[in-house]
């Protein structure tokens, strides 16, 4: 097998899966696309896409195979099917947010039958999916990640290699913790504005030239927190394991769930 990547398969057509399809595409990589819902069919198809029916067919036809599913238990289901199919040395890229030891442990099992399985989690969000402008944490052995970068190269405009497999999980989960407590912080910050009779959306543009200045903050009203409450339970596993006490991630994953249906209108601060 050629030492570049010139077919790359995505399972999972969702939110950050299907522009990361259109880039890969645009990119001049042969894409290959599977999704439970065989209704994205067309529009992966528009965006330069095959499709593939099954995974056995996705992982037969792939060179690197670029997984977006939602949970450990999903991401468990799915690699020893696309292992059965996987041409040799193959490399599957964990782009999911999941458990550290679920990553390690999949790169464990299949290292032996000559599949490379490595994590490549993505920071900053939809829009910079949109934009093809992701951050990518990669944790493998230094060739197969540099042997993929021109993959991930197709959208993100950052990669940062963090170590071994897993370890991209570890770097996404300090990400997500510090994301989420300014979220909350934002959100209590700017509710005190408004009830002393601030104009907050005149603070807010202030603050974001203050050391106050956070992601979320310049992202304000975008967020809808629908991760918030699974980032936050794999932050409070990982301390449990290392017992580690995190007293403010877990304030802020209470918080979080408290805020979640409110989806953070400007006019609207819990009042």
């Amino acid at each position: 097998m050629s030492e570049q990547i010139r077919t790359v398969g995505v399972v999972g057509a969702g939110r950050m899966g299907l522009p990361i399809v259109g880039h890969l595409a645009r990119k001049g990589f042969a894409t290959v696309v599977h999704d439970v819902d065989a209704a994205k069919r067309a529009t992966v198809e528009q965006r330069g896409a095959r499709w593939a029916a099954d995974l056995t067919a996705l992982a037969s036809a792939s060179e690197a195979v670029l997984v977006c599913v939602g949970y450990d238990k999903e991401l468990r289901a799915l690699v020893p099917k696309l292992a059965k199919a996987a041409q040799a040395g193959a490399i599957v890229a964990v782009l999911s947010t999941v458990h550290p030891k679920t990553v390690q442990e999949l790169a464990a099992a299949h290292a032996a039958r000559g599949l490379t399985v490595l994590d490549a989690t993505m920071c900053r969000g939809g829009r910079a999916a949109d934009e093809g402008t992701l951050l990518c944490f990669v944790g493998g052995e230094p060739q197969s990640v540099e042997r993929l970068r021109p993959v991930l190269g197709a959208f993100a405009s950052d990669i940062v290699h963090t170590g071994a497999a897993g370890s991209a999980q570890v770097a996404k989960a300090a990400n997500n913790l510090i994301l989420w407590a300014c979220l909350v912080a934002d959100h209590e910050a700017l509710a005190l504005a408004q009830c002393h009779g601030l104009d907050v959306e005149k603070l807010r543009q202030a603050l974001l030239k203050s050391s106050a200045m956070n992601d979320a903050l310049a992202k304000w009203g975008t967020q809808t927190m629908a991760w918030a409450d699974d980032d936050m339970a794999i932050v409070a596993d990982m301390a449990r394991e290392s017992s580690l006490t995190l007293p403010q991630a877990e304030v802020t994953r209470e918080i979080c769930r408290a805020l979640k249906p409110r989806r953070y209108q400007l006019d609207k601060y819990g009042r």
